[in-house]
């Protein structure tokens, strides 16, 4: 037994240094799949995070047969899949595009939806309030004022991966709420 077997075994039994070892192992080889299908560095590192999670939660299923391409798969499929959502989300902005421009010439006309808008605005602000602050303000100076990932970093004293992190998990914990109380109603 190889000591890449040793660490996938005892990383599979829940040893946390020995998947922390096949993480350094691999992590440029993920890296460089990934980037291979997206050009985003900040997302590629979202990715990669999910193709780690993957590989942890998946690894006691791993039958000890060529890890390095089985973890290959895992990155190219999860790109893959990031791929198809960033195509069907870019097909539901143009619609909503469309439907904002129709909606816009409507709105100045008809003073029901003026008063709708708001209450969607106003939902907005209040689901912005209950994200954790850090997030919170990451996505206001990154939104509402306009500041690069560099200024935000420095401002707040991080790494911009940190801060392209929170913007990520402000988003989608944003999305969720927003999709919650969507369906309260």
């Amino acid at each position: 037994m190889n000591n890449e077997e040793i660490f996938i075994k005892e990383a599979a039994s829940g040893n946390e240094e020995a998947y922390a070892e096949l993480i350094n192992t691999y992590k440029s080889y993920v890296f460089a799949i990934i980037l291979n299908f997206i050009k985003d560095y900040n997302e590629a590192e979202n990715i990669a995070q999910e193709v780690f999670l993957q590989i942890y939660v998946s690894l006691n299923k791993f039958e000890y047969d060529n890890f390095k391409s089985w973890i290959g798969k895992i990155a190219a499929n999860k790109s893959i899949d990031w791929l198809r959502k960033k195509k069907s989300k870019y097909k539901e902005e143009l619609v909503d595009d469309e439907v904002l421009e129709n909606s816009e010439a409507n709105i100045s006309n008809n003073p029901e939806s003026l008063i709708v808008e708001k209450e969607r605005r106003e939902n907005l602000i209040n689901m912005l309030n209950t994200l954790p602050d850090a997030y919170r303000d990451t996505l206001e100076k990154f939104y509402f004022q306009e500041k690069t990932y560099e200024l935000i970093a420095e401002e707040d004293n991080v790494s911009v991966k940190t801060v392209a992190s929170r913007l990520y998990r402000a988003k989608l914990l944003l999305k969720e709420k927003w999709r919650d109380e969507n369906e309260a109603l």
